[in-house]
């Protein structure tokens, strides 16, 4: 069992790499969906919804990798994850403690993590490469929690918002269980690609207010690309209420126009992706 956890190591690093820089990003995002709400976050409500990410994360990893690791070496993959997420969360976390001071609450707060994690998802049976009733069940749950945490219960754009993060972890994981390389700096969560919101025009005789981003921006529109092996695929998405919206006509032009922008973003990727220059991250990422 040790010989297979050393045959894993850069996978656990890069999966728990991943999940920090996924759940830190999303904390972001949650913020910009609730501006008026994140000017009154504490740091332990960031916290909380920090943690709340990195829950989901690890339901959607343990789910994952059961169906690219051998069953015997699971469980042991599961928890060495959950040490390397720990190791990178105090080295992260050390510069505000001091190298001096004791990291054991880290070591508690993950693990109890990963606890309230399998007790709260692992009800929920579904298989997660796939779109069903039971997987967007799990992550309306996750999102609801999320709201709750933000002290925003039942705030839609926030459980949408944290739906897409979270939807947004599964591709990269499943690169690197793949044996692919996926640097976290080209896997984007739904920050990564945002259409400012419409919002009502001023009535015509007042003028109009200079509005800022924060709180107007939401992504209603991805396109990703990924790469096994020498093959490159590239897939786009709407958001789902985005989707819901739109007429029957409106859906069939935006799928003719994003199916163009796809094949000239996947194209473009496909070409930087297996060059010299960028051989550092061309596993995985956005186009």
């Amino acid at each position: 069992m040790a010989t297979a956890n050393q045959e894993h190591q850069s996978q656990l690093r890069q999966i728990a790499e991943l999940m920090l820089a996924v759940a830190g990003e999303s904390v972001v995002v949650m913020k910009r969906n609730a501006p008026e709400r994140a000017l009154k976050l504490k740091r332990h409500d960031e916290w909380g919804i920090y943690l709340e990410f990195l829950k989901v994360m690890f339901n959607l990893t343990d789910r994952l990798s059961a169906l690219h690791l051998p069953i015997k070496e699971q469980p042991q993959f599961m928890d060495s994850l959950e040490d390397a997420v720990t190791g990178q969360l105090k080295d992260a976390l050390e510069p505000a403690f001091g190298s001096g001071a004791d990291q054991t609450e880290i070591m508690l707060t993950v693990g109890a993590a990963v606890a309230e994690s399998r007790q709260t998802y692992e009800q929920y049976r579904f298989l997660v490469t796939e779109n069903n009733s039971v997987k967007d069940e799990m992550l309306k749950d996750f999102g609801g929690r999320v709201a709750d945490a933000m002290g925003t219960a039942g705030n839609t754009l926030i459980i949408s918002a944290a739906t897409l993060c979270a939807s947004a972890a599964i591709p990269a994981i499943t690169a690197i269980l793949a044996g692919d390389n996926s640097p976290v700096a080209a896997v984007g969560t739904a920050a990564s690609v945002v259409v400012t919101a419409p919002t009502s025009a001023p009535p015509p005789t007042s003028a109009a207010k200079p509005q800022g981003p924060t709180g107007t921006e939401i992504k209603l529109v991805s396109v990703m690309s990924t790469v096994t092996g020498e093959e490159v695929e590239t897939r786009w998405g709407l958001h789902p209420r985005f989707r819901q919206d739109l007429s029957t006509e409106d859906m069939q032009h935006i799928a003719k126009l994003m199916n163009r922008v796809t094949k000239i973003l996947g194209e473009r990727y496909a070409s930087v992706a297996f060059s010299d220059e960028w051989t550092s991250w061309h596993k995985a990422g956005h186009a």
